[in-house]
């Protein structure tokens, strides 16, 4: 019996900023972000906006009153969520109508969390076959005006459902992992944004990916000829071609070229989006479905990283008539008609702040989902 992702979708915010007016703004060389980083444009988030609606959003895209009767169990791989006891998966459940006899939940590590989502769903529907699971993976990177992270923001969600018989992709259960006590990267209670350091994130990245493939060849007797492609967590496109290049002196120059080829593919809504932590392997996973050329059986490989840190590395296997299945036009509409915002526009929405004083306040956007009041420190959705 085969498990894996049936369904899958995206969802981000209907505003951006282009990285060229970043780099002008902030009086640096737009080569550095466009080719430095690999990053030409930045989701931004208004305030009536969370991962809640992200989430449910990029859920509701693939959701059928069907699906909504056999879900068991709703998942959210985040860390930025506006709780520390009341779990986004529960808000999402109830504006999604999913029947009410189901587990839902937060996951947190980093940029890891979404994958111990997916590891989860997949060990829930191989006991219980004729049940799903939806897992969401949601964040916002966020990192403050003028810093030396701005450049690598953004947002967004990642849905999957989860299923036997899946029509995209299935399991190959051949997950290795790594663990390693840094810190890299971190978020203390009390701070705002995140404390990085840069320099050990991008290395540890790297040394984590090297570790963990070298593992992989050794429990798995693979090598990258058995992969069609290699897809990575993409904090900014071009740390994912550091780390598939770091097993470069072991390939041929023709295999080299054939997996970089496929990464390009893979990197291209990235590229128009910026960091979504949790969600951004699953979002370079898409970008692959959609405008890459696999065929039926081919084995993508999927390495995730999770800061401070965790990683993972596993395969899936794409299934007969898989692209019948995706979003292609909707998922492309949905990028090229976002609006473009001016450096003044997007720093004004970037220091707009939802009211935490317990007051009762209401707001206009009509965006489906979208917090429309907040009253007693809760928000509330449009449904």
């Amino acid at each position: 019996m085969n498990i894996g992702i049936d369904k899958i979708s995206f969802h981000v915010p209907n505003y951006y900023l282009d990285m060229t007016d970043l780099a002008n703004a902030r009086d640096t060389d737009p080569n550095k972000f466009h080719i430095g980083l690999g990053q030409d444009q930045m989701a931004i988030i208004p305030e009536t906006q969370d991962i809640v609606t992200l989430g449910a959003s990029a859920a509701a895209k693939i959701l059928t009153d069907e699906d909504k009767k056999d879900i068991d169990m709703v998942i959210v791989g985040t860390e930025s969520s506006t709780d520390f006891s009341k779990s986004a998966a529960v808000i999402i459940h109830a504006l999604l109508d999913i029947q009410p006899f189901a587990r839902s939940f937060e996951i947190k590590h980093a940029c890891y969390g979404g994958t111990a989502a997916l590891q989860q769903a997949h060990d829930y529907v191989s006991l219980h076959p004729e049940r799903k699971v939806l897992v969401i993976a949601a964040d916002i990177a966020k990192y403050g005006l003028a810093t030396g992270g701005e450049p690598t923001q953004g947002c967004g969600a990642v849905a999957m459902l989860i299923t036997k018989e899946p029509r995209l992709l299935a399991f190959n259960n051949d997950s290795v992992f790594y663990s390693e006590d840094v810190y890299d990267f971190w978020r203390p209670a009390g701070h705002d944004y995140p404390l990085v350091d840069g320099h050990m994130s991008n290395q540890i990245y790297i040394d984590s990916f090297t570790r963990i493939w070298e593992q992989n060849k050794k429990v798995n007797q693979t090598t990258s000829e058995d992969y069609a492609a290699l897809t990575f967590h993409l904090p900014y496109t071009k740390m994912g071609r550091k780390a598939l290049r770091a097993i470069f002196p072991e390939m041929s120059e023709s295999e080299q070229q054939r997996l970089e080829a496929r990464y390009d593919e893979a990197v291209l809504y990235s590229r128009q989006v910026g960091n979504l932590y949790t969600g951004s392997l699953y979002l370079g996973l898409i970008s692959l479905l959609d405008n890459g050329s696999l065929a039926a059986g081919d084995r993508v490989g999927l390495f995730s990283y999770g800061s401070g840190a965790v990683s993972e590395f596993f395969s899936m296997t794409v299934m007969d008539g898989y692209k019948q299945h995706l979003s292609i036009n909707e998922n492309q509409a949905l990028l090229s008609e976002r609006s473009q915002l001016t450096m003044e526009a997007y720093e004004e929405m970037f220091n707009e702040k939802l009211p935490v004083d317990g007051g009762t306040y209401t707001f206009s956007d009509s965006t489906p989902f979208a917090i429309n009041k907040i009253s007693g420190d809760i928000r509330y959705y449009n449904k």
